[in-house]
């Protein structure tokens, strides 16, 4: 049996090494049929007046984002050719660890230069929060907060999902998150129509989540981290967001989370963690959190290869 740790060791170095597509990234070209999708089965009203009409026509559009490329990129898996070269360039696509790093560091680096409006404009870029009345203190409590959830979206759940059934499941995971992403807000537009898309990444993401968050407390203060998970986690409205952040705030023994701005409209949220306030070297800090938690993951994957070879 093959295992999964040399295809996934690879597409890890091909993302730090050349970083995110630029032209021509598959997802992009998702994003736009799904949009496509979008205008065709989406009727407004129907989040209004008709919630079953909108969660069927958002759970037909769902399925049909996402199930043939699923099931073209199972069948060209199981070419002897092509399959281990696909797998690799799939997960190298749906991972995003470079990515996060650099937009990570992009704001702690406009933080560092007194450059407040551009930190602002920086973090918009990560984060669905409105930022441009955000203090330097919320800015870098924004990035830190969207460096732990992003390290479980971007890296972990896709991993995740390789080491349990390959490349196409990868594919899956990113995809439904990609549509959450996009559809999965509780606004009177998407309340219904995005209704498939949250469940479907709420249900991929559920044990990935907390593999993401345990790693965070082995990474980071262990203690805390499993505290403030115990605690807080439950009381943010992601079922999966929350455990993440929660621990990973108190890995660094950071206060994070805490009411904020989404569209014009003050959300009050739980806060997440304990100790000081965010500040910009606490962005590095966050990711280093995250790369930690890559190397113990990592190391167990290596410790299970050794054992079924």
């Amino acid at each position: 049996m093959t295992t999964p740790l040399a295809p996934a060791l690879l597409a890890l170095g091909l993302d730090w090494c050349l970083g995110e597509a630029r032209r021509w990234h598959p997802l992009v070209g998702f994003g736009a049929y799904a949009r496509a999708l979008e205008r065709r089965l989406q009727v407004p009203e129907a989040d209004g007046g008709r919630p079953l009409r909108g969660r069927v026509r958002g759970t037909l559009a769902t399925c049909l984002a996402v199930l043939p490329l699923v099931v073209l990129c199972a069948v060209v898996c199981r070419l002897p050719l092509t399959g281990m070269g696909l797998s690799v360039l799939v997960l190298y696509l749906v991972i995003g660890h470079r990515s996060l790093y650099d937009h990570a560091r992009a704001v702690q680096q406009a933080l560092d230069w007194g450059d407040l409006p551009e930190a602002r404009r920086r973090v918009g870029l990560m984060v669905s929060r409105d930022t441009a009345d955000m203090s330097a203190t919320r800015v870098a409590g924004a990035a830190a907060e969207s460096v732990l959830e992003n390290g479980n979206d971007a890296i972990f759940g896709a991993l995740f999902w390789f080491f349990v059934a390959g490349a196409p499941a990868a594919l899956l995971y990113r995809l439904v998150n990609t549509l959450d992403a996009m559809w999965g807000y509780r606004t009177p537009r998407y309340r219904y129509f995005g209704w498939a898309a949250a469940r479907c990444d709420d249900l991929l993401n559920f044990i990935p989540a907390r593999l993401t968050a345990f790693s965070y407390a082995l990474a980071g203060s262990c203690r805390a981290a499993l505290r403030c998970w115990r605690q807080q986690g439950i009381q943010w409205d992601s079922p999966n967001a929350g455990p993440v952040m929660a621990s990973g705030a108190g890995a660094l023994h950071l206060r994070l989370g805490g009411g904020a701005f989404y569209h014009g409209q003050w959300r009050v949220r739980p806060e997440l963690g304990e100790g000081l306030e965010p500040e910009p070297v606490d962005i590095a800090r966050a990711m280093r959190l995250v790369q930690r938690a890559l190397l113990i993951w990592m190391a167990v994957a290596a410790m299970g290869a050794l054992l079924n070879a």
